[in-house]
């Protein structure tokens, strides 16, 4: 959390200030941006350094009720809105604040442009999954893993790793099986990268879930992610989401559309009901990323072969919340030779 962020509350002022509370604010803030409610906490507007500027040309002054210089049709947005998006936001409405609302339009927090341009360090851990064989890219993975098939001149797992960075993840775990030597030779123990790096070694294929059988409990969730997802997904805000919802293990979805080929008629008996012509189906697919609570691991047995589906029943089983996060970022799995060639073309 950010050092505004964590004092956003002293940008809250009532309704019935006056132009000289509000600029009293302003300075003492150094928010830049006065959040205006009513007794309840529920937000009706905002009041910039602009908008002061505007009353006093106007012929108001310090005495003036705040009234008629509220932006009551202020920008806002909902606290699951992306950091991405909000910047996106920012940028076409021209403004480096925007406050956070829950459904009952009270305010929860503010977004700031120039903290959304600081990512903050992250002690989070990543386990990145790359103990698989890559039967379905033979013959290239009969020489070398396939995490470390390149893409744009990099290994897959770099691109993974390097996003990560970017974010504020600084340690990493590699589960490694098929020629895992490649990978350790290629990473070390990460100081190339700025990061650090260790391993857990699988015996057998222990699926996608199962090397974390090995894994000493970090004290915060951590990411898993499969070796082979290339993809722009915002980790820390997966994090923030999972947290948010009070969520035990959370898996990232992306929506898939599927057309039917052919026009699709519904019957009763004989009787025709309705006729629908190729009709597109949507579902969401397991993107392969996942946020989970150290605790979660308790349910796993050391090299026992686990797959994420499983692992998830069972968590849910234990009456711990599972959810989904849905993503819409540039997203690729990399199982078979089209995959990695349009990676690379795309990057």
């Amino acid at each position: 959390m950010s050092e505004f962020e964590s004092h956003w509350q002293k940008a809250i002022m009532p309704k019935n200030s006056r132009i000289s509370e509000i600029v009293q604010n302003l300075e003492e803030s150094g928010i830049q941006i006065a959040l205006v409610v009513d007794h309840s906490g529920v937000l009706l507007g905002t009041i910039c350094d602009g908008d002061i500027r505007r009353s006093l040309l106007k012929g108001l002054n310090m005495n003036s009720s705040i009234d008629s210089i509220i932006q009551y049709d202020a920008l806002l947005v909902p606290p699951e809105m992306g950091r991405q998006l909000v910047m996106q936001l920012m940028e076409a409405n021209k403004v480096k604040q925007i406050p956070i609302v829950d459904e009952n339009h009270q305010v929860i927090g503010l977004h700031l442009l120039d903290d959304l341009n600081i990512l903050p360090k992250r002690p989070n851990l990543m386990v990145i999954m790359a103990g698989g064989m890559g039967k379905r890219l033979r013959p290239q993975t009969e020489s070398q893993p396939k995490p470390m098939l390149t893409v744009a001149n990099k290994p897959m797992l770099e691109h993974i790793i390097e996003r990560a960075k970017v974010e504020g993840f600084n340690h990493f775990i590699i589960a490694i099986h098929y020629l895992g030597h490649m990978i350790e030779k290629h990473f070390g123990d990460g100081d190339r990268l700025g990061v650090k790096i260790d391993y857990l070694k699988e015996k057998e294929p222990l699926g996608t879930a199962g090397a974390l059988g090995l894994l000493s409990p970090p004290s915060d969730p951590f990411v898993v992610i499969n070796g082979d997802v290339i993809s722009d997904i915002r980790y820390g805000e997966m994090i923030d989401f999972h947290n948010r919802y009070l969520s035990s293990a959370t898996m990232a979805v992306r929506v898939h559309e599927w057309e039917h080929p052919f026009g699709v008629v519904q019957t009763d008996g004989v009787d025709i009901v309705n006729f629908e012509e190729k009709p597109i189906a949507r579902s969401h697919i397991n993107a392969g990323v996942y946020v989970l609570n150290p605790e979660n691991l308790s349910i796993l047995t050391s090299n026992e072969h686990c797959d994420m589906p499983t692992l998830f029943e069972r968590i849910k089983l234990d009456s711990r919340r599972t959810i989904v996060y849905p993503m819409h970022e540039p997203w690729l799995d990399v199982g078979r030779q089209a995959d990695l060639e349009r990676a690379n073309k795309e990057n």
